[in-house]
């Protein structure tokens, strides 16, 4: 099981836009942003690092940040409106289309729905329910 995931970010504070309206749509919130970083979680009172499941920030290494080719983050969504309003949200605030909601396979009319987009660095995520 995943603890938390870091996210490389060449621009926190542009990222933290294109992951406050991805993370809101799915039930989560920024837990807070210091120094570069930002925190997300689920929405409550804890306010701390240790209730992220989601850090952003710069490289530790002080090299620039860039999307890795073939590494996906998928986060699972509450339901198919909510993997809408992710992407929505995602596209308005600096994110770029890798893929369209919808079922997958496209014939489907059931089962996996899910979006695929990048972050303003270029790290792709896909929203999804089942």
């Amino acid at each position: 099981m995943i603890g938390y995931v870091t996210i490389g970010a060449k621009d926190s504070e542009a990222s933290g836009k294109f992951y406050d309206v991805v993370f809101q749509a799915l039930g989560d919130e920024r837990k807070f942003a210091d120094g570069g970083w930002i925190g997300y979680g689920a929405a409550g009172p804890d306010k701390s690092f240790m209730s992220c499941h989601t850090m952003i920030c710069k490289p530790n290494n002080g090299q620039e940040a860039r999307g890795g080719n073939g590494i996906m983050i998928a986060f699972k969504a509450p339901s198919r409106e909510a993997v809408t309003a992710a992407y929505n949200g995602g596209m308005a605030n600096g994110g770029s289309d890798e893929g369209k909601p919808g079922f997958r396979p496209p014939e489907a009319t059931s089962g996996f729905f899910g979006a695929y987009l990048r972050d303003p660095t270029g790290n792709k995520i896909c929203v999804f329910n089942v």
